[in-house]
């Protein structure tokens, strides 16, 4: 069986990070403020710099790669939504909503991994770009990789059609699909921002499926696979509380990676029931979250191909 943490991370240092006009209409995470032309890109790097420090320390595998100044790509730093690697070989990479995104699909990395990695095929979705249909990445979807359960909230950058197009390549994953929605009833863009699959647990904003039918359904479905359902509240996913994920390092020792911002929205008992899973790994994340309306989990792309035998 597929394991659901890895210690292989795939990271993209930035060189270009900003606010970005063009997917800012469908991300209300997304907050734009009056700063300097440096003060964006300094800020978020000196964050992720120490971020990827921490994550070393910790014994986690980082892939690290720099962005390039051209083209223009102010979202870099959030590789997750544009490729996903697979325990069979298989990498995918994904239709992107904003043109300026599109660009961070780098084939030159998916050629340096295949030095570490038995990476079978690439599978490239873009062309759905063109009849305007997207699915971007491990943002649209949060997998259960050991049920082989694929959970997705749709919206304008996840895609029916395209979703059918990827089960169909991915041999025998269910696909969840239902509609998720802020307090302000504006549709969730990213599934990852409600939710966060660990391996015997998943922390998911439930209140944010208004439909009960679908809400129903979808706590049934992670009841009866086998995980125990830590709730958050509307406003703690408003501070990236979905926002995490769970990784491993080099011993087989459990992290649960969010930003110091999702922490201090959870109360005591979340704190201490996710403390008995993994131990919690926060950084300080402030300028990425509230300008790239991404948070942690965005920023760590897991490689779950087979390593090469040396």
């Amino acid at each position: 069986m597929q394991e659901q943490i890895t210690s292989n991370i795939l990271m993209i240092r930035p060189v270009n990070f900003d606010y970005n006009e063009e997917t800012a209409y469908s991300n209300k995470f997304q907050k734009k403020f009056e700063k300097d032309d440096f003060f964006a890109q300094d800020s978020a790097q000196e964050s992720f710099d120490f971020f990827v420090k921490q994550l070393k320390i910790n014994g986690i595998n980082i892939f690290l790669y720099e962005d390039t100044p051209e083209p223009f790509t102010p979202d870099s730093i959030f590789p997750n939504n544009w490729i996903s690697m697979h325990y069979s070989g298989k990498v995918i990479l994904y239709p992107m909503e904003a043109e300026n995104r599109r660009a961070e699909r780098r084939l030159d990395i998916v050629d340096d991994l295949r030095k570490h990695f038995d990476l079978d095929v690439v599978l490239d979705f873009s062309h759905f770009e063109k009849e305007g249909k997207f699915l971007e990445g491990t943002g649209s979807l949060v997998l259960d990789r050991m049920q082989r359960i694929a959970y997705a909230c749709l919206s304008s950058r996840t895609n029916e059609e395209v979703l059918k197009a990827w089960q169909k390549q991915m041999n025998g994953y269910e696909v969840v699909k239902f509609h998720a929605s802020d307090r302000f009833e504006e549709p969730i863009y990213h599934t990852n921002v409600m939710m966060c699959m660990g391996d015997n647990f998943c922390v998911v904003c439930l209140d944010s499926v208004k439909d009960l039918d679908e809400r129903l359904m979808l706590k049934q479905k992670l009841e009866s696979s086998g995980k125990e359902i830590i709730e958050i509240t509307l406003e703690q996913m408003e501070n990236f509380a979905g926002n995490m994920l769970l990784v491993k390092n080099n011993l087989e020792k459990k992290f649960l990676v969010m930003s110091e911002r999702a922490l201090n929205s959870l109360t005591p008992l979340q704190v201490n029931n996710l403390e008995e899973k993994a131990e919690i790994l926060a950084c300080d994340l402030g300028v990425i979250e509230t300008l790239g309306g991404g948070s942690a989990r965005c920023m760590l792309a897991e490689i779950h191909l087979p390593k090469l035998e040396n």
